[in-house]
């Protein structure tokens, strides 16, 4: 309960509090739980007081000092708030739905699982701020300041952030559904788990940040700018590559990695099963030994939309691709995924036991990176032609395709 002498000085006048309060700087007030609904409380010195679960709303507290104040659970629907000194205080689980909050000094203030629905925070000071599981859902942040806030689990679903300063702030698993943030700075922001669906981030500055497993379906991303400031401007449009280029750009064992495996990476496609086993260790090792870096994608499985994307992937990588046609099930779905669409080498091959491949392979003649059948009639021989009949022509057809 709050101290009634404490109380009365304050309704008496806010000249004769703020005098008092300068006389008695050793004494904490106790507002608690007391009912200041629509009180004028404009410039009055709030400092440190405590004003647990008390009635604000409506009440007018323009330029007021509520530094260091405790406000835990009070009510402060629709309070006016504007240009007021709320660093350092304390407003969990406080209702301040509606508030005007603009321009205020919310510097270091905690606000876990306030109700700031609808607030009007543009332009606010909200650097340092833990706002964990805070209701900030269709509020006005515009050019507000939150950098390092915490934000982890807050409700930020459709509210304006547009140029406002999130430099270091974490918003993991923060709820920002279609949210304004176009101009906003993201630098060194933690986003990871946060759901962005229908969000606006067109020319958001996303240096360093951290993103992982980001919701991004309808998400504008347009003219994200990934270098940090007093460097060259570079955009993307897509945030979960942005980490990945700006990294290529400026790591040059990522670019040697990246190098090695477009240079090295050679596809071997085949049915190995155990028969087979020994044309596989044939190719494989051979490959190693020209310093290729083989990878072999067996098809004994049954094909599947998975498998079928992991080998798509694995041959936009690739050097060139070494195909055995003999036996042929699920390979030729595969080449006609591949070979139409990607002018990378395929070197076929097939044992003499079969008198010709799969029907649909001569649809392939038309590409020139579809290289000349290479038969073989065993593990000998295909070893002693291995090198001038298929690793060769396949690296002079990779060398011919990059001068074009």
């Amino acid at each position: 309960m709050a101290n009634q002498e404490h109380l009365d000085l304050l309704r008496q006048d806010k000249v004769v509090w703020n005098t008092w309060r300068r006389e008695h700087p050793e004494i904490q007030p106790n507002l608690c739980e007391a009912d200041l609904s629509k009180m004028d409380l404009r410039d009055v010195n709030l400092d440190g007081v405590d004003l647990r679960n008390a009635n604000l709303s409506g009440a007018d507290l323009r330029g007021a000092n509520l530094r260091d104040a405790h406000l835990n659970g009070a009510f402060l629907s629709g309070i006016n708030l504007r240009d007021a000194h709320l660093s350092g205080s304390f407003l969990n689980d406080a209702v301040l739905s509606n508030a005007n909050l603009s321009r205020a000094d919310l510097r270091d203030t905690h606000l876990i699982w306030t109700d700031l629905n609808s607030a009007d925070l543009n332009e606010a000071l909200l650097g340092g701020a833990d706002l964990r599981d805070a209701d900030l859902s269709s509020v006005d942040l515009r050019d507000a300041v939150l950098s390092e806030a915490d934000l982890s689990g807050a409700h930020l679903s459709n509210a304006n952030l547009s140029g406002a300063l999130l430099d270091g702030a974490a918003l993991n698993g923060a709820d920002l559904s279609g949210a304004e943030l176009s101009g906003a700075d993201l630098s060194w922001t933690s986003l990871s788990e946060a759901d962005l669906r229908g969000a606006n981030l067109t020319g958001c500055s996303i240096y360093a940040i951290s993103a992982w497993n980001v919701h991004l379906d309808d998400t504008i991303q347009s003219n994200l700018v990934i270098t940090p400031p007093n460097e060259p401007i570079i955009t993307v449009d897509n945030l979960e590559v942005a980490q990945f280029i700006y990294l290529l750009l400026n790591n040059q064992k990522i670019r040697n990695v990246i190098n090695t495996i477009t240079s090295k990476v050679v596809l071997i496609l085949g049915r190995f099963t155990p028969k087979r086993k020994a044309i596989l260790d044939i190719l494989r090792d051979e490959l190693r030994e020209q310093n290729y870096l083989p990878v072999v994608f067996d098809f004994e499985q049954p094909s599947s939309r998975n498998l079928t994307e992991t080998m798509s992937t694995l041959a936009h990588m690739s050097r060139f691709i070494i195909a055995d046609l003999t036996s042929a099930k699920s390979i030729p779905q595969e080449l006609e995924r591949i070979v139409p669409r990607l002018r990378v080498p395929v070197q076929p091959l097939l044992h003499t036991s079969a008198k010709k491949p799969y029907a649909m392979s001569q649809d392939f003649e038309d590409y020139h990176w579809f290289l000349p059948l290479h038969r073989y009639k065993d593990q000998t021989m295909l070893l002693q032609s291995l090198r001038e009949n298929v690793i060769n022509p396949a690296e002079r057809k990779a060398q011919e395709l990059e001068k074009r």
